[in-house]
């Protein structure tokens, strides 16, 4: 029987994105990843509830070579300690090279959903950028944005907005 997740954007979803004149940016050290206020006790909920928890990230400063593999990895892997997640996938791809997994593609909720046995139409992507809710749509689930009004490309359709992680849990408690 197939489970339901809660797919996560990395950067401006569970952490703080480093913004710069108005648009997102990956915290580039361990000492920059910082886990939003609420993001602990929200995860907990969801985790509760029965949900599956899975981050999605696009890390493109890899491929670009303004970031080192090893940083990422050891990032993810001091949030899979703090935090509730069951899995992390990680695209470093960047948009030349054409990946099936670089989100607005869908490839990494799919391979998610293969790997861990998830069904995506009772699923949800949260994300706090058009590509997130483009990913997660195109995979089929509900899509969540996390509006902190970036200077850039918004989402054209998405079934809920939001300001934040914890308010995106109430949402999706209250529709599931």
């Amino acid at each position: 029987m197939s489970r339901r997740a809660v797919f996560l954007d990395r950067d401006g979803v569970v952490v703080a994105a480093v913004v710069r004149d108005g648009k997102p940016f990956s915290p580039m050290t361990l000492e920059e990843l910082r886990v939003l206020p609420g993001v602990p006790d929200a995860l907990a909920k969801l985790h509760a509830a029965g949900y599956t928890l899975v981050v999605v990230t696009n890390q493109p400063d890899v491929a670009r070579g303004a970031q080192a593999r090893e940083v990422v990895d050891a990032m993810h892997d001091r949030l899979r300690h703090e935090l509730p997640l069951d899995a992390v996938y990680c695209c470093f791809h960047d948009d030349a090279d054409g990946c099936a997994c670089r989100k607005p593609a869908p490839g990494m909720l799919r391979d998610a959903a293969r790997d861990l046995d998830l069904d995506l139409a009772a699923s949800f992507m949260v994300g706090d950028r058009w590509r997130d809710t483009e990913a997660g749509s195109a995979a089929g689930c509900r899509t969540i944005f996390v509006d902190h009004k970036y200077a850039e490309r918004q989402p054209q359709t998405v079934d809920a907005r939001v300001t934040s992680l914890p308010e995106a849990v109430v949402w999706i408690l209250g529709v599931s």
